[in-house]
């Protein structure tokens, strides 16, 4: 039976938490001082140790200054309040994750749930690491290159704990891959894992779909609506392209990283949410704080634990491996094994991979279909020297000299006009929403690469996925219009 162990030198709220613990089945200690807690670790090894800081012969920190006491015990902090102090205390002193007071019974009960004794997630990591030198992989993510496997020991740390993970990198490098498994290998693992991309749906709908909305809080809303925190109860809640997310809605996600709660809309009562969130971005966090494109505040707080993925030019050494990884799975798909010659092989390795991963993979894809036989050779793959590179963060429509005139003597047409010469600019009337600015941009460089999507979406700095969603808003609202 799991064993719980209560350090809480407040006599009524250790017996109130205790009579919640053991009414879920299990068996509990009390501890109200550092003296009794060692007592109680020494005569029996808990499974979960609930442990407030503050107590009377001392800091419930000192408790990890002798590690063998609680080698094999899950500990979760006792807070007053969620901060982000908290948070990196609770890291960096091996606690998994902290409770906040008052302590709900449903927040309880997701923490007892999720009881798993250190050892085993070690274990699987150990698992992965040793499956790793074999086969060249951890988990689902692939690669031997120095640089990832620093990101696995990040992985391997951070997973078993319940703090915020902020995850930063070029697009396809596999962002959504590392958070998926940061879920797969945590405490969570048995709830639910939802992906969102904020910059794939409607600034009119965000809010609804990520907090969700009650039954006639707007027109069309003809029933209660579950948004993505409830859903992903217990769960992880992976927040993709976080910069993509309008101002204002920051402001609500930062309130419910604070205090654990959130309102649907049109509600007048606040829900508890018990989900840990992983965001992340193709940007870099500091240069969207300063663009405009993130909350401060917000961007420190998602930071608790910052991943950062390496783009796969600065690994090129894993670019075989990863061929030959989704060549075999295409390969499976199709019904027909294929392989690359040596020549393709090098080709591949000697590229710089503007899109990352996700280019390479699209790469093989494309080869493999137009392979007449079973060898794939270097002529439908792309030549080094001929990348399209996409820059990093500003955009190079956004680095030319943009003119800005007063909206009386402007040419409404001139932001909707895409010259091919070099310092090609878009002309912005002052009064102009940032939607409308966004639009002419992008309509603009569109019509400037000649409708090619992919040049343009590298040329803004976005996903290919968040142009193509842009683009459809854009269709909908000229129906609409008309």
């Amino acid at each position: 039976m799991t064993h719980a162990l209560i350090v809480e030198d407040d006599v009524d709220s250790a017996v109130t938490l205790k009579e919640l613990i053991a009414s879920e089945g299990l068996t509990v200690s009390t501890a109200f001082s550092l003296l009794d807690a060692r007592k109680q670790l020494a005569l029996q090894q808990p499974d979960i140790v609930l442990l407030d800081l503050k107590l009377p012969d001392g800091s419930g920190m000192d408790l990890f200054n002798d590690p063998e006491l609680l080698a094999n015990s899950e500990v979760v902090l006792i807070t007053g309040h969620a901060s982000l102090e908290t948070s990196i205390l609770a890291l960096r002193l091996g606690a998994v994750d902290y409770i906040v007071k008052p302590i709900t019974h449903k927040h309880l009960q997701g923490l007892l749930s999720r009881v798993t004794k250190p050892a085993v997630l070690k274990a699987e990591v150990a698992d992965l690491t040793a499956k790793l030198a074999s086969s060249g992989h951890f988990g689902q993510l692939w690669g031997r290159a120095p640089s990832m496997q620093r990101v696995y020991e990040q992985i391997s740390r951070v997973a078993g704990t319940g703090v915020t993970v902020f995850i930063t990198g070029e697009s396809g490098t596999g962002k959504e891959v590392v958070a998926q498994t940061i879920h797969d290998l945590s405490r969570r693992r048995k709830m639910p894992f939802l992906a969102v991309n904020c910059g794939a749906i409607s600034p009119h709908l965000i809010e609804s779909e990520i907090f969700g909305h009650e039954k006639g809080s707007f027109t069309g809303a003809d029933r209660q609506h579950q948004g993505f925190f409830e859903r992903a109860a217990g769960g992880t809640l992976f927040l993709d392209e976080i910069t993509e997310m309008p101002l204002e809605l920051q402001v609500k996600l930062l309130r419910v990283l604070e205090t654990g709660r959130f309102m649907r809309v049109g509600a007048s009562q606040s829900m508890e949410t018990d989900v840990r969130i992983v965001a992340a971005t193709n940007r870099s966090p500091l240069q969207a704080v300063a663009t405009g494109r993130l909350r401060e505040d917000l961007m420190y707080r998602l930071n608790v634990f910052p991943i950062e993925l390496p783009p796969l030019r600065e690994r090129l050494s894993d670019v075989g491996l990863l061929a030959e990884h989704f060549l075999r799975r295409i390969g499976e798909l199709e019904g027909k094994a294929k392989s690359f010659t040596p020549e393709a092989l090098d080709q591949l390795a000697r590229y710089s991979w503007p899109g990352n991963v996700r280019e390479l993979r699209n790469a093989v894809h494309r080869a493999y279909v137009m392979a007449l036989d079973a060898q794939i050779d270097t002529q439908w793959l792309p030549e080094p020297g001929h990348e399209q590179k996409p820059p990093l963060d500003v955009p190079p429509a956004l680095s030319s000299p943009t003119q800005v005139q007063p909206a009386s003597h402007a040419d409404p047409e001139a932001a909707q006009s895409a010259p091919s010469t070099q310092g090609a600019s878009v002309v912005l009337p002052i009064g102009i929403t940032i939607a409308e600015a966004e639009q002419r941009l992008i309509l603009a460089t569109l019509r400037h690469y000649r409708h090619q999507k992919e040049r343009t979406a590298a040329a803004l700095g976005v996903s290919l996925k968040t142009l193509y969603n842009r683009l459809k808003q854009y269709a909908a609202d000229k129906d609409i219009e008309e």
